[in-house]
């Protein structure tokens, strides 16, 4: 087996395109996954700490869910229905809605979208701007809802949007962030960005017009694993409700119990107008949709379609994977593992002088490294060293793990195992990292 890792990874990298990411980063070929465990083809044996960016909720090849698959198709139903009725839509979407707060549900309208996220983001756009007659939208810096145009001109990074002609009519709101908070406040710009955004709606001389939504996601992820604080979900609540404006809370990646609860809105007892879903929606087949209040159910025949909507092993999967979330009470596991993780890191931050902050809620956890180098801030805070970063992930795969980076400079390790992890896989995955950070600040210490 020995080289076969390598020229199979060299045969799809000749003719793959140049956009690609992770495999820059995890040069293997896979051979098999089970759990949170994957091997390449030379027999190596890697901790998944990435999950397919959040996707995999029970980890890869489920037996529950084979069995599933297996069962699907057996059963003689189509793999694709655009969006017609099938046996396998309506229990998936009768599932779906029994997860949602009862002051959503009754008023839920559900579109079902391509099999992205991205789409989802451009469908509700679009509902939005249909239903108020409005054309401006509100987003908020750091925050990450997909990578075509619509979705692409609501991204805070501004490195990944240099493209021209993006969507037009995209305003930027300062995100609650307080270890680099943007109004210099530490904890306290939470009230400051309110107060803001509520000056800015109301004052004519604003220089922006009412939007016709405003869209944020609960946790951001990719903008570095940011819960927002439940007062700003509450304020923004407010805020939207008082003003007409249709509220889009992205829940693609936070979604599902990630957070420790099925929706990460749930912690601030809100409800938005219009919700993101994707990711572990389809129990790791491609899905994605838009449920939003039926006030905004203006949009005509025809208004928003795509030909893999009507994806039925994915509706399937779906639908297995949330009973199986509600059945294993996989909230309640996600946020015990999810303290076990965090208490461990907090062990590792007292033993190092590179984390500057540990973050999240349930199994979606930042980890942001810093420049232990350099004079903190006015708040305490020490420069994101995304260089540190991308040591400790090498170290992670040279060690067998897989694990992701995000947020300012790249410099937050992002954690976004299967859910259903253990408390011993855990360990194992603190092990690594705990190797790994030390080595790095070790050997920047020594480059001094």
């Amino acid at each position: 087996k020995r080289g076969m890792t390598s020229t199979q990874y060299q045969d799809i990298e000749k003719v793959e395109s140049n956009a690609r990411t992770y495999a820059r980063r995890f040069n293997i070929t896979v051979a098999k996954a089970e759990g949170v465990w994957v091997w390449d083809t030379e027999g190596n044996k890697y901790l998944d700490a990435l999950g397919n960016a959040g996707t995999l909720a029970f980890g890869h090849n489920n037996p529950t869910l084979n069995k599933a698959a297996i069962e699907f198709f057996s059963s003689g139903l189509p793999y694709q229905a655009l969006d017609l009725t099938t046996t396998s839509k309506h229990a998936f979407v009768q599932t779906l809605f029994s997860l949602l707060p009862a002051a959503m549900r009754d008023n839920a309208r559900i579109q079902m979208c391509n099999a992205a996220g991205t789409d989802a983001a451009e469908a509700a756009i679009k509902l939005c701007k249909t239903a108020t007659g409005r054309g401006d939208i509100m987003c908020f810096s750091g925050g990450y809802h997909g990578q075509t145009q619509g979705a692409l001109a609501m991204m805070g990074n501004t490195h990944a949007k240099d493209i021209k002609n993006l969507t037009p009519g995209v305003h930027f709101l300062p995100y609650p962030y307080p270890y680099r908070c943007p109004m210099g406040l530490g904890e306290d710009g939470t009230k400051v960005i309110l107060n803001y955004l509520e000056n800015l709606l109301d004052d004519p001389e604003s220089g922006i017009l009412k939007p016709a939504a405003i869209i944020l996601e609960p946790i951001q992820g990719e903008g570095g694993v940011i819960p927002a604080p439940i007062e700003f979900l509450q304020g923004l609540r407010r805020i939207t409700l008082e003003r007409d404006i249709p509220l889009i809370f992205d829940e693609i990646q936070c979604g599902f119990c990630r957070s420790g609860k099925v929706f990460a809105f749930e912690y601030a007892d809100v409800v938005p107008d219009v919700l993101l879903l994707s990711k572990a929606l389809g129990g790791g087949q491609p899905l994605a949709c838009v449920i939003y209040d039926k006030k905004l159910d203006t949009w005509a025949p025809g208004a928003h379609t795509g030909t893999f909507r009507g994806n039925q092993l994915a509706m399937h999967l779906g639908k297995v994977s949330m009973d199986m979330m509600v059945n294993d009470k996989i909230c309640e596991h996600v946020i015990e593992v999810g303290a076990h993780l965090v208490d461990g890191l907090k062990k590792l931050q007292a033993e190092t002088s590179c984390i500057g902050d540990i973050r999240g809620k349930g199994l979606m956890i930042g980890i942001e490294l810093v420049d232990f180098t350099a004079k903190p801030n006015h708040l305490g805070s020490l420069p994101a060293d995304g260089d540190l970063a991308l040591a400790v992930q090498r170290g992670c795969f040279k060690r067998k793990m897989i694990i992701e980076r995000g947020g300012r400079h790249g410099a937050t390790m992002r954690f976004l195992s299967a859910l259903n992890i253990t408390k011993e896989e855990i360990d194992m995955c603190l092990a690594i990292f705990s190797e790994s950070l030390k080595e790095a600040e070790a050997a920047k210490k020594a480059a001094q």
